[in-house]
């Protein structure tokens, strides 16, 4: 071959060189974000859950009154409420990779920061910080896999479901055994941080490699989002679902507790009842992805809230594994089915952005709502046959709800309606 054959032939072979250099960096970079995605969803929940555990130990430690104590279970609402109805603004500000290594890195360090504070104060604002953090991912993590694995919605939906299930039990049943261990509720509380890091580390690598580069775009607010029927469905089914969640968490122990069992039993009533989560959120984003509707399943979590508020209404400890069986079926399943319909109910990145912000936005103050008004009318009622008919009146709403919500239609399309130029303007 003459050297002006050679020369042609390279010439011919490199756009194809770079264009396999390329697919390679792409395919990097998504499995990073995998990656990314999956330990982000691990960490969303451990602000939560682990302060919950020792929560007595750190009051005591802390010298934190009872408004401070109860600040401390109040600031989760207030951070998921405030912080998930502004991600999307910061999100086309910053990009949402970048915005996720910030979300994270506030996260982390607000969680090793409180575990070395030395008054209430520090403590309470340094929770917030990480919570903060937590409140902005939940938000971005549909986002995220909209946009960047929409053939993958199911895989991906399950893969962060699975994840954000298995941190919060993990920080709710793992820190007293830490904390008891080491004799040190601040190290059982300061541990979560490592894993904080530990998720920021796949995300700086996508920063490298320039995946933080811009926003996702324009798109609605969430104002514009609950002008739509659709956006205020799924504030409901998100509120609701949130609502009946809180207050099991909140007060199940002390329900079983009134009706004769004893302490040790019903914690492990209730760890039974996170852990169903778990194995909910494997299989249900991606049989929800296969649905063309989804009424079916959200019919099915309707079933399994009314038997087991009926069992606590009638039998509360003669079938207790069986009622608690069907709540956290119900409870994880309809978290699951809330969180896959952002991306269900939309075409693209920023319209899931708007809905899962929306949603989760108003969503958490209507659930921060359900634990006080659930403790309300125990008090007044002196049973707890007044509070379970609250939660008849939450499963109603959501069955409502989880029926419109279930229906195949998209939010772009509902926005054109209401509001047809300030659609084509989003675009």
């Amino acid at each position: 071959m003459s050297s002006d054959a050679a020369a042609r032939a390279s010439a011919a072979d490199a756009p194809q060189a770079g264009s396999g250099a390329a697919a390679a960096s792409r395919r990097t970079v998504l499995s990073l974000m995998a990656a990314g995605v999956a330990l982000a969803a691990l960490n969303l929940r451990t602000a939560i859950t682990s302060v919950g555990a020792v929560l007595d130990e750190v009051s005591r430690g802390l010298g934190m009154s009872a408004v401070q104590a109860g600040l401390l279970t109040t600031l989760p609402v207030l951070c998921f409420a405030l912080l998930g109805g502004l991600t999307p603004l910061l999100s086309r500000s910053l990009g949402g990779h970048r915005l996720m290594v910030y979300a994270l890195t506030a996260l982390a360090a607000g969680l090793a920061g409180r575990a070395l504070a030395d008054g209430p104060w520090p403590f309470l604002a340094l929770s917030a910080l990480a919570l903060s953090g937590g409140a902005v991912g939940n938000v971005l993590l549909p986002t995220l896999v909209k946009q960047h694995f929409p053939d993958r919605v199911g895989l991906m939906t399950t893969v962060y479901t699975t994840a954000l299930a298995v941190g919060t039990a993990l920080a709710a049943g793992a820190t007293v055994p830490l904390e008891q261990a080491t004799g040190q509720w601040r190290i059982a509380l300061g541990s979560y941080a490592l894993f904080g890091v530990a998720a920021l580390l796949p995300w700086l690598l996508v920063l490298r490699r320039g995946g933080g580069a811009g926003g996702q775009g324009p798109g609605a607010s969430p104002l514009r989002v609950l002008r739509t029927g659709l956006g205020r469905q799924s504030v409901l089914y998100f509120g609701t679902q949130s609502a009946v969640a809180y207050i099991m968490f909140g007060w199940y122990v002390q329900m079983l507790r009134d009706q004769g069992m004893d302490p040790q039993t019903a914690g492990l009533a209730l760890s039974y009842l996170s852990l169903l989560g778990v194995p909910v959120s494997l299989f249900l984003p991606l049989l929800l992805t296969r649905m063309g509707d989804q009424r079916p399943v959200a019919a099915v979590f309707t079933a399994a809230y009314l038997a087991g508020i009926a069992g606590l209404w009638f039998a509360p400890l003669a079938g207790v594994w069986l009622w608690t069986t069907f709540l956290g079926v119900a409870m994880g399943g309809s978290f699951v089915f809330a969180l896959t319909s952002f991306a269900l109910r939309t075409r693209t990145g920023a319209g899931t952005a708007a809905m899962s912000a929306a949603s989760q936005g108003l969503g958490y103050l209507m659930g921060g709502a359900g634990p006080f008004l659930f403790g309300f009318l125990h008090e007044s009622s002196g049973g707890w046959h007044a509070p379970l008919l609250l939660m008849l009146v939450l499963a109603a709403a959501n069955a409502v709800a989880g029926q419109a919500l279930g229906r195949p239609r998209h939010l772009e399309d509902a926005l054109e309606r209401v509001s047809p130029a300030a659609s084509r303007r989003g675009r």
